[in-house]
């Protein structure tokens, strides 16, 4: 997670640049605001990042001396696939046009869909194949 933390830094040390050469030549403080909040998630996730990183121990990505051979091997476990997301994604974006034209029975309906989108996201479970 240390080449993802630099990048992330890297990113926040340009913006924070941008933004003072922005503030300076432009005297703007909206994209001047936007550009130093960009910076500023930017060292959100880039801190969240390092600090994860010294919970974890060293990943091949963060040696530089590593062989691709030491990447073989399982590389972790991925749940099985679930239809659940993209309901989420669908009434999220009903309620998003709900909002946008300021329709409110259509507000109703995709608040509806949405929390039952997310408590079937939440709840769902999956049957185990019997084992032999």
């Amino acid at each position: 997670m240390k080449v993802e933390s630099r990048i992330f830094e890297i990113i926040m040390v340009f913006f924070f640049i941008v933004a003072i050469v922005y503030a300076v030549l432009a005297r703007e403080p909206v994209g001047t605001a936007g550009l130093f909040l960009t910076g500023g998630l930017a060292l959100i996730i880039g801190g969240y990042f390092r600090f994860v990183s010294r919970r974890l121990e060293e990943r091949p990505e963060d040696n530089p001396e590593a062989e691709v051979s030491d990447g073989a091997g399982d590389v972790g476990f991925f749940s099985p696939g679930s239809y659940w997301p993209i309901a989420v994604a669908g009434s999220a974006a009903l309620v998003g046009i709900g909002l946008a034209f300021f329709y409110v029975w259509l507000l109703v309906i995709a608040g509806v869909l949405l929390l039952m989108a997310v408590g079937g996201l939440v709840f769902e479970y999956h049957i185990r194949p019997a084992e032999h």
